[in-house]
């Protein structure tokens, strides 16, 4: 089958973005010198002139450690508490310079700070999306960031690739554009091998396109393959992704024309998580698992069922109700995962129980189910040490 091309597929799906998330990462912001404002100013440009085409833009920047170095001094922070010091000192810097950088469009910016815990918790996640949809009615532009000087590392997202992913789906976004010092993915190391050839588009990302990347940088915690998983994550949700070159003028402009071709365009799939079910398969944290017989994993990943108390064969974990739990088959593999219904130590006294006698074992009855079928994702190996996921 011949490889597609963007100018086939661009014009259907970019026909009318109505919101755009932009990710910009430490290389392209700063260098051994710290924050470059030119970088920044001339990146600002590109962004307003999409905010002028009444396109909400929200942006996803990192720099505020590297920043932070420069102005501290002294070799690059190594633990926790010399990333959030570096970090508390650098994000002033950083949104100074994007506020420097927007006034000279007439753009307003607003500044969020985000950790894990924030967006794994669905009150606040609710929060989040209400106070970002209030600033684009405003015309405002967020600038969001990793928390970093209250993150731990059970609190983190692990880089800003897969906290922009999880931003796109949670404003909404029609697109989410992954800029940095690298032109997409290529079939080799572009730096290492002349024959290299960029791919302008992927259907798909399994293991063999993961096995493609490689590497990060000194500045930034992501390299290519950082950025195909949050790209997987977007896709996922029903979001194209371009990950592509911001170091160059025009780049954003490009990666909207329906004619443009640049960078790496990976295509939304077309089953798509409802945004719910997105949240449950990759912003909440397991709290336990559910270990369950065969039948079970038949019923719920081959039929669509619930997962009935009769299908749990072992319980472990401290959870309460309405936490996630990761759903395991007598192989001790994960199958699924989702919302669990009664906390660890009500779902273990009712374990391999009929789902008629849970009210006279526990006094009450919260359903049929120990997770429901609307609050499960299917999770399915890929070959890649990760899952992808599906709904139920």
């Amino acid at each position: 089958m011949a490889e597609l091309r963007q100018t086939d597929v661009k014009p259907a799906l970019l026909r009318r973005p109505r919101h755009v998330v932009v990710k910009m990462g430490s290389s392209l912001l700063a260098g051994p010198g710290g924050l470059d404002p030119a970088a920044l100013a001339r990146l600002a440009t590109d962004i307003a002139a999409v905010h002028a085409r009444d396109i909400d833009v929200t942006v996803v920047s990192s720099g505020a450690i590297a920043a932070g170095r420069t102005i501290l001094g002294g070799a690059a922070p190594k633990t926790i508490p010399e990333r959030q010091a570096t970090a508390s000192v650098g994000q002033i810097q950083l949104m100074a310079e994007w506020q420097k950088a927007f006034a000279a469009h007439g753009i307003v910016v607003a500044q969020i700070l985000l950790d894990a815990d924030d967006l794994a918790n669905r009150g606040r996640y609710l929060n989040a999306e209400h106070a970002l949809a209030t600033l684009h009615a405003r015309r405002a532009l967020p600038i969001v960031n990793e928390n970093d000087t209250v993150s731990v590392d059970e609190l983190k997202f692990g880089d800003n690739d897969n906290l922009s992913a999880l931003v796109a789906s949670l404003v909404g976004a029609d697109l989410l554009v992954i800029l940095s010092d690298v032109g997409g993915l290529h079939t080799a190391n572009p730096a290492t091998d002349a024959g290299a050839r960029r791919i302008p588009v992927l259907e798909r990302i399994d293991g063999a396109t993961l096995d493609l990347a490689s590497g990060g940088n000194a500045l930034g915690t992501g390299g290519m393959r950082s950025k195909l998983l949050a790209a997987k994550k977007a896709a996922a949700a029903g979001i194209a992704a371009v990950i592509a070159d911001g170091r160059a003028a025009g780049t954003l402009a490009d990666v909207l024309d329906a004619r443009g071709d640049v960078g790496t365009l990976v295509l939304p799939l077309a089953d798509r998580l409802a945004r719910r079910k997105h949240w449950i398969a990759f912003t909440v944290k397991p709290k336990g698992t559910l270990r369950c017989d065969a039948g079970a994993v038949a019923a719920v990943s081959e039929r669509g069922r619930s997962l009935l108390p009769s299908g749990v064969v072992e319980v472990s974990g401290r959870f309460e109700s309405g936490d996630c739990v990761r759903l395991l088959g007598p192989d001790g593999q994960e199958f699924a995962r989702g919302l669990v219904s009664y906390r660890a130590t009500e779902a273990a006294r009712i374990a391999g129980r009929k789902s008629g006698e849970v009210e006279q074992i526990l006094g009450y009855k919260m359903g049929d189910a120990i997770v429901h079928r609307d609050d499960l994702v299917i999770t399915v190996a890929d070959g890649s040490g990760r899952a992808e996921v599906r709904s139920a």
